[in-house]
């Protein structure tokens, strides 16, 4: 038997990712946590702040305080920390394009608390890549993006050395459809392109890239094959040391030593019998905590109920409890590695390895990862890699419980209070937000918060840290949208390719070949080329994944599809479909904010002329608001349990013909 550990291994920093309503709520709401034995905080924004809007902007409508805290301001700020010990605080901030902004008022909030930046201790997550390739919440263009991330590293190296500046972010490349091989290529080419950036911009003397490479770390996502994600989390181990080592001359192997924390997978928890993610996310959370020597730092679980909307209190504590059971119940960190010499576990780990070194190397062939999202060519591979994780699992030859398998089951306690068994955001909350965030300004010295904006922009305009400017606006109660604004002036936005040249197509047994002949037969009845489908993204949900695979397989069933990405205004939904002559509008809204963004866009469609072109929606829609969606006029409402894309589109067709009257 392997001996014990002379001192049991320490536990990893507990988690759990929460904000919703406003500051003051979310506050209590991290006390409560504290309290029960959570040891970090993990803030969740919302939508608005991640992409740098106040509330009172005509896209943040719907969306304030929906999936995550607002933070228009240092007033806010002060709310959302009242009462906790910044210096004493290990606290991760899911927060990418506006990441410098958060950290400023972060900063602030602590040296108004007496703290010293130098001992602050965190998180921003700021890798700008995953979010043209998954998340959707970038605002700029990749080059000055990365200046943004940089200019963080560089400030941190000088003034908050314990502060991790960048949190390079896998976990949203394997809900996009990355295989472990590409998780690791793909996040290792990021990395690379940040310490590139780093190395040759200027700010940090070469003698300190080693400071820099340790406080670098990463967010990985953990399945349900805990043995697969426990080799690739060694695998990464040993390629970040390989990295760090022979590109960085990093001679001190702790400041090489991988650090990573790690939410497990929400995209495979299920609506179809919820109880049945306890035992998910249970096994996920023993994929990064078996193996010692690649064990995760820190860990957050989502609840059993994400698949269905916002957690509650209770529910993220039963997350935490399941935390607690395994560090301080089990025998697990009483042993030295458990893995170390089994021969299958490296021949995994050599497979997985080997194979994230070709991918890296295919990027860097590229260009960088920024070329190569500029060119489309990870998002093409990523739309592709989770087209044929779709079609296995609606063949079958993926088998997930409670869905394409097992699916007779009695009916779950656990949902038995229906709408009650999700947090429920007040609808007050956001004109409560827009009231404030007016009030703040027409308070604040605007002569101080005008010139501070003016320094920003000058600045951005230039090569200087715009570290320094962004804690001038902070103090001149410059609000979030006016930063990003200033900003939006200087670098302009962006809009990512949508990766949909590389659709696969799916059902093999000939499903897919009689809905495609039901969409030729039903465009020549109506005497059309085509049938065309307007695909929308309403609002500022940026999770497109749904929205690409819905797109590619209406065009392998036949559809002439229309997809203009992510972020667009209902007025910009109903301008394409009339632009685009289409037959049917369907929308893609999983922030929450569907009761909003809906009508707007049927509302709009009236206004235009076309009160009959039919609507459908899908989304993380409880049933008594898919009704309400019914009754305003929406065709059909798919949700998660709708996971076969070739019975949705004979669904589609079904609509059409339905609106002609044909048979």
């Amino acid at each position: 038997m392997e001996p014990r550990l002379a001192d049991r291994d320490r536990p990893w920093v507990m988690r759990t990712y929460a904000g919703h309503s406003n500051a003051a709520a979310t506050n209590a709401l991290f006390r409560r946590n504290l309290a029960k034995g959570q040891t970090g905080l993990s803030v969740a924004f919302d939508l608005p702040t991640q992409t740098g809007y106040d509330p009172d902007h005509e896209l943040a409508a719907g969306e304030v305080g929906r999936v995550g805290v607002p933070v228009a301001h240092l007033g806010d700020a002060r709310a959302l920390f009242d009462g906790i010990d910044l210096a004493a605080a290990n606290t991760s901030m899911t927060i990418n394009a506006t990441a410098m902004w958060l950290l400023a008022l972060y900063v602030t909030v602590a040296q108004e608390q007496g703290a010293d930046p130098a001992a602050l201790a965190g998180t921003t997550q700021n890798d700008i890549i995953k979010e043209y390739l998954s998340r959707g919440t970038y605002i700029f263009p990749p080059g000055p993006s990365l200046r943004l991330t940089t200019d963080v590293v560089a400030w941190t190296v000088a003034n908050a050395p314990a502060w991790n500046p960048v949190n390079i972010c896998s976990y949203h490349l394997q809900e996009a459809g990355a295989t472990p091989v590409q998780e690791v290529g793909f996040a290792l080419a990021t990395a690379v392109a940040v310490l590139d950036r780093v190395r040759d911009g200027g700010q940090v003397p070469p003698e300190r890239m080693g400071e820099v490479v340790q406080r670098v770390s990463f967010f990985v996502n953990s399945g349900v094959r805990f043995v697969e994600e426990m080799a690739k989390m060694r695998a990464f181990n040993r390629l970040w040391d390989e990295i760090t080592r022979d590109r960085y001359g990093v001679t001190d192997a702790k400041q090489r030593r991988l650090r990573y924390g790690v939410q497990v997978n929400s995209l495979g928890l299920t609506e179809s019998q919820p109880e049945n993610n306890v035992a998910r996310i249970v096994l996920e959370m023993l994929g990064v905590t078996m193996s010692r020597d690649a064990r995760a730092r820190a860990v957050q679980l989502p609840a059993w109920n994400e698949a269905l909307g916002l957690p509650r209190p209770w529910d993220q504590q039963w997350s935490l409890r399941l935390q607690q059971v395994l560090a301080y119940e089990s025998d697990l960190l009483e042993y030295p590695d458990l893995f170390a010499g089994s021969h299958v576990v490296e021949a995994l780990v050599d497979e997985i390895a080997d194979g994230a070194r070709k991918q890296l190397a295919e990027v860097l062939e590229l260009g960088g990862a920024v070329a190569a999202v500029e060119g489309g060519h990870l998002k093409s591979a990523l739309v592709a890699s989770l087209a044929r994780r779709r079609g296995r699992v609606e063949s079958g030859q993926d088998v997930v419980v409670g869905v394409n398998r097992f699916v007779e089951t009695e009916a779950s306690p656990l949902t038995a209070a229906g709408a009650q068994a999700i947090e429920q955001v007040d609808p007050a909350a956001e004109k409560a937000a827009i009231d404030a965030v007016q009030r703040w300004r027409a308070e604040r010295d605007g002569s101080a918060a005008a010139d501070a904006l003016d320094r920003l922009r000058a600045d951005a305009a230039g090569s200087r840290n715009l570290m320094a400017a962004t804690l001038e606006c902070v103090r001149a109660g410059v609000t979030t949208g006016e930063w990003a604004g200033v900003l939006r002036e200087v670098f302009g936005e962006y809009r990512a390719p949508t990766g949909l040249s590389s659709g696969v197509s799916g059902s093999a047994d000939g499903s897919l070949a009689r809905v495609r002949e039901r969409v030729h037969a039903t465009a020549r009845e109506l005497a059309r080329p085509a049938l065309r489908l307007l695909v929308g993204k309403p609002g500022l949900d940026g999770h497109s994944n749904g929205a690409e695979q819905i797109a590619v397989r209406a065009r392998d069933a036949g559809f002439e599809v229309v997809y203009q990405g992510i972020r667009l205004t209902p007025a910009q939904i109903v301008a394409a479909a009339v632009q685009e002559d289409v037959d049917l509008v369907g929308l893609s809204v999983l922030s929450g904010s569907h009761l909003n963004a809906v009508p707007a866009v049927l509302a709009g469609l009236r206004a235009a002329g076309l009160p009959d072109l039919p609507v459908v929606v899908g989304g993380i829609i409880p049933e008594d608001d898919a009704e309400v969606l019914r009754e305003a006029g929406v065709a059909r409402v798919f949700t998660p349990k709708d996971f076969a894309l070739t019975d949705i589109m004979a669904e589609l067709v079904t609509v059409v013909r339905e609106r002609h009257g044909l048979t």
